[in-house]
């Protein structure tokens, strides 16, 4: 095999990406980043993973590219820009409205670049075949394997780990979904690239639940992203107000990063947000039934997460609201056949009117039989009297 013959082929990928719509393409060596799997490992080892129990099973794998494939000799990370066309913290002052994360507004983004992948790869194989450099083998990831993206996207000289985690460009900012293609090929390996955060820490700055230990360091148990989508517990109640209208993700770390006055908007159409999940209305999204859920969200990322844990969701951005205007809504999940629904419905009411909340308490857990949902109804049944303990601190 020439040096030659991998260089053209390297460009006639390239190309080939583009016209599938990608917006950038590098290539990683096989063995890929060694120091990220020891960062992958400090970070389960501090139990940062939350209730992501996948990511302790799969830490093996995820340490090395080889120890996923051990035949794979280049890795090509491949971009996708899914740059909004708006600021995406506009929402965040409208309470009446719930603030979904842009790269949820439309179809699931795995479904768009998963297919593209596969063209992309059928096609590599057959070039390189055609080029005279044999059969060889691929692989397609999309965040469906122990696979670590981002590491490998910053050693293919896509951009770089931002102090936020995630990946950064020069010339699409916060906004890029990524995918890889795994193959035997030995293609030529781009330069790493080089932090450009410097001293910035916008995006640190800008967290609403502190889930940042430090510069390049997550906890994703205070990240309203794994909150609203990740965990299938009751959010903890020291975090839920923080949370504000945001029901599905949160950009606020993404959006803040003043890379983004290079950033473009989307070009890929089943990337560009729908009209109705721009601003969704918190009162028809509290309606929602399971059927008319899998109905709005059909083909949406959203869907994976079910109606319950959405639901819930939206109640605590309906309790964040201070608009009693939602207590009808509110009051009539209190009775839903779905826990987790029951017990933000609680708390939604307890924020909003407290004292109806406390006098609904007592025949409330008389009835209730589910843990969780009772913790709710305690809580709210403890008002009057932590009223009091604050009114008696502050006249001391």
């Amino acid at each position: 095999m020439t040096d030659a013959a991998t260089i053209g082929l390297k460009a006639f990928l390239t190309e080939d990406a583009r016209r599938l719509g990608f917006s950038a393409l590098g290539v990683a060596p096989g063995e890929g980043d060694g120091l990220a799997g020891e960062r992958l490992a400090e970070f389960v080892e501090a139990g940062r993973h939350g209730t992501m129990e996948w990511m302790p099973e799969t830490l093996d794998r995820r340490r090395s590219a080889k120890a996923l494939w051990p035949e794979v000799r280049s890795i090509v990370v491949l971009a996708m820009n899914y740059g909004p066309d708006e600021d995406p913290l506009a929402i965040l002052d409208r309470p009446d409205r719930g603030a979904i994360s842009v790269y949820a507004r439309h179809r699931d983004y795995h479904d768009v670049i998963k297919g593209k992948l596969k063209e992309l790869a059928g096609r590599l194989v057959a070039e390189a075949r055609r080029r005279g450099l044999g059969d060889h083998e691929v692989k397609v990831f999309v965040d469906t394997a122990p696979v670590m993206e981002k590491p490998l996207g910053a050693m293919a000289g896509l951009g770089w780990q931002g102090k936020h985690t995630n990946l950064l460009s020069r010339d699409f900012g916060s906004w890029l979904f990524l995918g890889s293609i795994f193959t035997t090929l030995p293609l030529e390996a781009d330069e790493p690239a080089s932090d450009r955060c410097g001293s910035c820490r916008a995006c640190l700055d800008a967290c609403p639940t502190d889930a940042f230990p430090a510069p390049y360091q997550l906890d994703a148990r205070r990240c309203i992203s794994y909150l609203t989508i990740e965990t299938k517990h009751v959010i903890p109640r020291p975090l839920r107000k923080a949370m504000g209208n945001r029901i599905y993700g949160c950009d606020d770390c993404l959006a803040v990063c003043p890379w983004n006055k290079f950033a473009k908007q989307a070009r890929e159409a089943k990337l560009v947000a729908r009209e109705d999940l721009k601003a969704p209305r918190l009162t028809d999204l509290l309606a929602l039934d399971d059927a008319a859920f899998r109905q709005l969200f059909s083909g949406s990322p959203i869907k994976r997460i079910g109606r319950a844990k959405f639901v819930s969701n939206c109640l605590v951005a309906a309790g964040n609201s201070g608009d009693p205007g939602f207590l009808p809504h509110i009051e009539a999940l209190l009775s839903d056949d779905q826990p987790l629904v029951r017990a933000m419905a609680v708390w939604a009411l307890a924020q909003l009117s407290p004292h109806d909340a406390l006098q609904r308490s007592a025949p409330a857990l008389d009835r209730e039989g589910d843990d969780i949902v009772r913790d709710e109804w305690q809580a709210a049944a403890r008002w009057k009297s932590d009223m009091r303990e604050t009114a008696s601190e502050r006249m001391e």
